[in-house]
């Protein structure tokens, strides 16, 4: 299978305490060289990654807000890709002091001890609402939103099937991911649960282990995937 894209998680994946190693971006442009796309694919918001990232532009799509928001950066343009959630749900949060309370153009974020108080206040706005997880923190977003929506809306603007991507990533909110994708590869520092839902995993943790992935799949080594039932643990293009 010739994978025509990467989409790679911030957070524990591409980052490691919100900052790329200068050999992992020497990785995506080696990656980059080959012709293929680099998709970010993550739950934080364009505001917080603008602020992170010096390079944004180096990407040829981003999924952020964990799917309900798509950034193209050689336009700056930003498409909402769902309706936001109401502001008595913020209001309510903020009366049962949930803190922190991080605020994006469509989530609402949190850490993951506040689950409790989020889903009596979803319950009580009788709200078509989720929670999704992400290694301790969580996310509301409308039902139905989630990375793979989102991935599948920048996939159908670069006109790439989503066969053709292998996804990398280390949360709960990447399993949507892999599900979606030809391939989906957990980083070595993965929780168990992430891993038993991935493809293959790297040896290597963080932008490490996306630098190993980038050069498997540019070495022209073959995945043979277990979805397909294949014995081999190798990557390619």
């Amino acid at each position: 299978m010739y994978f025509r894209a990467l989409a790679a998680d911030f957070d524990g994946t591409l980052s490691e305490g919100g900052k790329i190693n200068p050999s992992t971006w020497n990785a995506l442009r080696r990656l980059q060289a080959t012709g293929r796309k680099m998709i970010l694919v993550t739950g934080r918001s364009i505001d917080n990654l603008v602020q992170a990232v010096p390079r944004l532009e180096a990407f040829d799509r981003i999924v952020a807000e964990n799917g309900a928001v798509l950034y193209c950066p050689a336009e700056r343009k930003t498409v909402l890709l769902s309706a936001g959630l109401p502001g008595s749900l913020v209001q309510k949060l903020s009366r049962r002091k949930v803190e922190p309370l991080w605020l994006g153009k469509i989530i609402v974020a949190t850490r993951a001890e506040n689950t409790g108080a989020v889903l009596d206040a979803i319950q009580e706005l009788s709200l078509e609402a989720k929670i999704a997880t992400n290694n301790g923190t969580i996310m509301v977003l409308l039902a139905g939103v989630n990375k793979a929506t989102g991935l599948a809306v920048a996939l159908d603007d670069l006109d790439i099937a989503p066969e053709a991507v292998v996804s990398v990533g280390d949360g709960e909110n990447d399993i949507n991911l892999f599900q979606f994708t030809g391939c989906g590869v957990a980083v070595a520092n993965a929780n168990a649960v992430v891993k038993a839902k991935a493809d293959d995993i790297t040896d290597h943790r963080v932008g490490a282990g996306v630098s190993e992935l980038i050069d498997r799949i540019t070495m022209a080594e073959m995945i043979q995937v277990r979805r397909c039932q294949a014995a081999s643990r190798v990557l390619g293009a």
